[in-house]
């Protein structure tokens, strides 16, 4: 597997720019980078050491990366191509882009339907989890599949035959379609030709079929077989000559205009009602349909042959997942773990108060954070609570606890990130079930997502008050912090409190710039806070001094930070920079960036932690953010970066998130000057050593 990005010459010559920091050759394109990084995941997928249902799931997940990759990066780009904006730092234009993704995303396909026909699918059979090909299905299950259809599927699908008076019906983005080639006469005389068949989405995407029918356990088919299959029964009388999947792809990116809207939430749901029909971006089709079909459906979508992808089986290959959750299978998944739970739990605020509480997520539980807030809706001593919302999830405990303080007299606040992608309609929900319990939503800054996490809560205590925070750089969602790595920072330290209170003020109000003491804040100091302290290391270096950089997050772009990178390592700085996802510095370049080392980790959990380290001379700055080092978080969105005083605290971060994972050779993937990212493994000589496995034994022992 390779993931070059080639399209211009190494070079550290300056491009007719005055600064050579600038030369397009030092910048690899994001979205490239981005869509690179699900050949990683797809990796794991093709890793015959890997549990095999979990290697079905990295499979889902390379393919639902690709989807959202391409409504919202690709949907983005089209966009930007439409309004003639200006290229970035690399220097490609919209268009040139969007014809290597194509190329790149079709390489990409390719690898996810070879893994899935040719190795997950029989192993999976040989194991006894058996998803069943159309012309491998005996009479008995046919029959079977047939009633199915009859008694399950047929009642709900409306086929469309298409003639003058039924022209192309709207598609929704990613749904399940056939067309149907047809050929003879209806009742009324009509000539058949083409017909769309829609499947609706309250039909199971994956069957299962009962054992006594199958005599396996774990027997499964696609919706779309059958479908296919069974289509004939929906044109008695008419000869079907073929039926064909496909699935279009639309851009989901919302564009509401804040300053022109009186009410956000409002025109938000107004947007979400259209967001299934927006611009078409891709077409995946079944691989034998016939050219003049294809042909046909692109300029009904108004797209060009480098949105089309012929696709070698079912064309929603991600919906067998369901798989994942049906069959109980222990031996064929991960091993069960519990995470830690910290001492002191039941009396959070006595804990607190005998120091900061650090939480690494999924290792430890979620729950110090859920107590905290359970108890502090419970406590009478607790005045107010005021919270950032970016995702919850459905459910969520924290919603129950915020609506529970609210109706126990608390004074509760909280933001809520409307915009929050995918989830603005479960946002605008639980924005409402607040409201109605008495709590103070308030939807944020116009112009500025607010992505920080923070939890403040106000409690007298005698005769003063005190405030008792939570910073995370992952999201109050519980089910992702079984899945994400995340930290969370709880304590009672006056000055963070005071911070974080005034960051409050500021969001809910109409407050100015304020000064903070101990956070960084985007959209004002934040990103000048990370420049001086990658100047200050630029400095100490030239001086003859050791000096040192780690920065771990999940995507890279900002160009001033980038070029401040390279400045560090041209003076001497060792950097070391763990990247998830997309990173547009370029390592290794010959007196540019040849003391810049790039590695992403891809492992049993989704790397979510944003950490940054700096030696400064001998005494360690290190601070954990909300923020990513991307254009967005560090300019155009509300973020907190905040420091790790306890130095107990700082050097486990140190030890865990830093030292840890520079050492991983089982799950790293080191980049290449030429784009290529190279998985590192044990050499003979060395112990082999997974991050996430080395702290997941901690909590084991």
């Amino acid at each position: 597997m390779t993931a070059k990005n080639d399209e211009t010459a190494l070079s550290a010559k300056p491009a007719g720019e005055s600064d050579p920091l600038r030369d397009p050759s030092l910048y690899f394109n994001r979205e490239l980078s981005q869509l690179d990084f699900n050949f990683r995941v797809l990796a794991q997928a093709q890793d015959p050491q890997m549990p095999l249902l979990e290697r079905l799931r990295y499979l889902c997940i390379s393919c639902t990366n690709l989807d959202e990759f391409f409504e919202i990066r690709a949907g983005t780009l089209r966009h930007a191509q439409d309004l003639g904006l200006t290229p970035g730092p690399d220097a490609l234009a919209p268009a040139t882009v969007l014809s290597r993704i194509h190329d790149r995303a079709a390489e990409l396909v390719e690898a996810q339907y070879e893994c899935w026909n040719d190795v997950l699918r029989p192993a999976l059979d040989e194991a006894g989890v058996r998803v069943l090909a159309r012309d491998s299905w005996n009479w008995k299950q046919t029959r079977w599949l047939r009633a199915y259809f009859r008694d399950e599927v047929m009642p709900v699908l409306s086929p469309l035959g298409l003639d003058p008076a039924h022209p192309f019906p709207k598609i929704l983005n990613k749904s399940l379609n056939i067309v149907v080639v047809l050929k003879g006469r209806d009742a009324f005389g009509r000539d058949g030709n083409l017909a769309i068949v829609r499947a609706p989405r309250s039909l199971p995407r994956i069957i299962q079929i009962p054992q006594h029918i199958s005599g396996g356990p774990h027997d499964f088919v696609f919706l779309s077989a059958v479908l296919s299959s069974f289509v004939d029964e929906l044109f008695p009388g008419m000869q079907v000559k073929g039926a064909y999947q496909f699935r279009v792809t639309r851009n989901s990116e919302l564009l509401v205009d804040e300053e022109e809207v009186d009410n956000i939430a409002l025109a938000l749901r107004d947007e979400l009602i259209g967001r299934g029909y927006l611009r078409a971006v891709r077409l995946e089709i079944a691989g034998q349909c016939p050219e003049p079909i294809v042909r046909s459906l692109l300029k009904n979508f108004d797209l060009n042959e480098n949105a089309v992808y012929r696709i070698n089986g079912p064309v929603n290959l991600n919906r067998v997942t369901q798989v994942y959750d049906l069959v109980a299978r222990p031996d064929l998944k991960f091993p069960p773990f519990q995470p830690r739970l910290i001492a002191g739990v039941d009396a959070m605020f006595d804990r607190i108060g005998q120091g900061d509480v650090l939480l690494h997520h999924p290792f430890d539980a979620f729950a110090p954070v859920l107590e905290l807030l359970r108890q502090a809706a419970e406590d009478p001593s607790v005045l107010a609570i005021k919270q950032t919302l970016y995702r919850a999830g459905k459910d969520s405990p924290i919603v129950e606890q915020l609506v529970q303080a609210a109706r126990n007299g608390k004074d509760v606040t909280v933001v809520v990130e409307l915009r929050a992608r995918f989830d603005e309609e479960a946002n605008l929900d639980f924005a409402d079930r607040l409201q109605e319990a008495g709590v103070q939503v308030v939807y944020g800054v116009v112009g500025y997502k607010t992505h920080a996490k923070m939890l403040l809560i106000v409690r007298r205590e005698g005769r003063q008050l005190r405030r008792y925070v939570h910073l995370g750089t992952g999201n109050y969602h519980a089910g992702n912090a079984r899945v994400y790595t995340d930290f969370g920072l709880i304590s009672a330290n006056p000055d963070i409190g005071n911070d974080v209170h005034l960051i409050f003020q500021q969001l809910s109000g109409l407050a100015p710039a304020i000064k903070l003491k101990c956070l960084m804040q985007a959209p004002f100091t934040l990103h000048a806070g990370v420049l001086m302290r990658i100047d200050r290391e630029t400095r100490t270096a030239r001086a003859g001094q050791p000096a040192r950089i780690v920065a771990k997050m999940n995507a890279l772009n900002e160009p001033q930070v980038v070029r401040a990178l390279y400045r560090a390592s041209q003076a001497g700085v060792r950097i070391d920079l763990i990247v998830r996802g997309a990173c547009t510095l370029r390592p290794g370049v010959p007196g540019i960036s040849d003391n810049i080392r790039v590695r992403s980790i891809v492992g049993r959990f989704l790397e979510h932690s944003r950490v940054y380290w700096f030696a400064n001379g001998g005494q360690p700055d290190l601070f954990a953010a909300s923020a990513d080092w991307l254009e967005r978080n560090l300019l155009r969105r509300v973020e907190v970066g905040f420091p790790i005083l306890d130095p107990d605290l700082a050097m486990r971060i140190t030890d865990e998130a830093i030292g840890n994972y520079l050492s991983d050779n089982c799950n790293a993937w080191e980049l290449q000057a030429d784009g290529e990212y190279l998985r590192l493994v044990p050499q003979a000589d060395a112990t082999p050593h997974s991050a996430q496995a080395a702290l997941l034994a901690k909590i084991c022992t």
